[in-house]
């Protein structure tokens, strides 16, 4: 047969399948439009096809897992900011006085607007533009301070002043004035950090060694983003300059997780070889779940900290990417786990963004397994005797009570605070210790690295254990 018939056999196949999956495609969608025409021309009210069609994308989406979902608006924004971990805004991080309903600044951001304009923690923000913040969600709020990179926002500020002079005349009120000033901040790209240390240092930097803990380092990840890795590689090289380091602690409680990439890259600076993770796609049509075809990434030569023992703290929050890293150094022995078994997410989804640009898809597309190829994914029929997740070494079994970890953030928010701290502002008295006297699970680890054979300390195990939260974030940036 001539090429050229060949060549228009080929073409016509392709148009027959083409025009078959229109066809398809143009019935459901003749379906869909048939009902929408039937609302607008017979609903007892006015609709909104917009709004249709995003219910009618929710509710396609709520028939998958609880991982999927149509991510728009404000949804989207924060979703690219978290993992591109950037954004248009003034560098503030907030959390809300409970009495007063006002948001209070946790920390500026360092060499952000608000840092250069001389923000300090503690200081309570009364109004954004002229309009008042008492009542209002810290998510608006956070929008109202975000926004186009050059444009201006007026933030009015109040911050405890200096009690007013002793007076001899037993009727005068004593009180304590309060410093009131609009300050004008223009807003800037703002960067966030997903790898943090122990403390802050007045310059805004991070002391990397554990206070009381001569020789430890302590590397603390919130999420796993765009420059995690990165990150952790500066904070290894100054770890290193600092002289013989004995250990280090890993952080990962309540790190929601973020990209594979990211988890991928992190595990690979630990290890010189081996096999990280392995992700399983969608069976091929026709087979079982065995017959998806395992994508297997593995370490490449070299590392950080090499010999340096490895402590990695989790609890019920740690999810997702974060368990990837865990559960990578666990199988490999490269670490070992200290806290409470992690929360069981091990589904990765695909950000999809749509023709219009409307929205995201956020798609469950597959799921990834240990090294040794034990799921992590918690499914809901499964109990604790299934296995999900990752789960510390025994004898390194912590969990704090409710007690204990409100006391713990409460000492951590004044130890995270960039700069000066407002003294008598919004934030709580912090209450004074070093880490292994503040934090169990890290007083764990420590007596791990002193001694790994030592049994658990009385005054530590037996706690309450946290409970399990997938709407876990850190606090929010603007």
């Amino acid at each position: 047969m001539p090429n050229r018939n060949v060549l228009l056999l080929v073409v016509i196949c392709f148009t027959c399948l083409a025009a078959y999956a229109a066809r398809e495609q143009s019935a459901a969608g003749r379906r869909f439009g048939e009902v929408l025409s039937l609302i607008d021309a017979s609903y007892l009210e006015r609709v909104d096809h917009e709004q249709l069609l995003d219910a009618a994308v929710d509710a396609a989406m709520s028939e998958l897992d609880e991982h999927s979902a149509y991510v728009r608006g404000d949804g989207r924004v924060e979703l690219e900011a978290a993992l591109d971990q950037k954004f248009g805004g003034v560098g503030l991080e907030l959390t809300i006085d409970e009495a007063t309903r006002e948001p209070i600044v946790a920390s500026p951001v360092v060499d952000s607007p608000a840092w250069r304009a001389g923000i300090w923690a503690g200081d309570r923000i009364e109004t954004i533009d002229g309009e008042p913040t008492a009542g209002v969600l810290l998510r608006e709020i956070v929008g109202r301070l975000r926004g186009t990179v050059g444009d201006k926002v007026v933030v009015g500020i109040a911050r405890p002043a200096a009690s007013w002079p002793p007076t001899l005349d037993p009727g005068a009120e004593v009180r304590d004035d309060v410093d009131r000033r609009d300050i004008t901040l223009v807003r800037e790209v703002i960067k966030t950090e997903s790898v943090l240390g122990d403390r802050r240092l007045p310059d805004g930097s991070w002391d990397w060694m554990i206070e009381g803990a001569p020789g430890i380092a302590m590397v603390r990840m919130t999420t796993f983003g765009e420059r995690t890795a990165a990150e952790l590689a500066a904070a290894a090289a100054a770890i290193t300059a600092t002289g013989a380091i004995r250990g280090l602690v890993l952080d990962l409680r309540g790190n929601p997780g973020g990209l594979l990439s990211a988890a991928v890259e992190v595990c690979d600076q630990f290890l010189d070889e081996g096999v990280i993770v392995h992700t399983r796609g969608r069976p091929v049509s026709g087979s079982s779940a065995d017959g998806a075809s395992l994508d297997t990434r593995r370490a490449s030569p070299g590392g950080i900290l090499p010999g340096v023992p490895v402590m990695v703290l989790v609890d019920g929050l740690t999810a997702s990417a974060a368990e990837i890293v865990a559960g990578c150094l666990q199988d490999s022995g490269r670490a070992t786990i200290v806290g409470s078994r992690t929360y069981g997410k091990g589904t990765v989804q695909a950000i999809l963004p749509l023709s219009d640009d409307r929205g995201l898809l956020k798609l469950t597309t597959s799921e990834y397994l240990r090294p040794s190829r034990v799921t992590i994914h918690r499914r809901s029929d499964d109990d604790d005797g299934h296995a999900w997740g990752v789960a510390p070494e025994t004898g390194y079994e912590v969990a704090p009570s409710a007690e204990a970890i409100a006391r713990l953030n409460a000492w951590r928010r004044f130890r995270d605070a960039a700069g000066p701290v407002s003294v008598g502002g919004g934030l709580p008295p912090a209450p004074r210790g070093l880490p292994r006297e503040i934090d169990p699970v890290v007083a764990r680890a420590l007596s791990g690295l002193s001694d790994p054979v030592t049994a658990v300390d009385p005054d530590l195990g037996g706690e309450e254990e946290t409970p399990r939260d997938d709407d876990h974030s850190p606090r929010p940036d603007a």
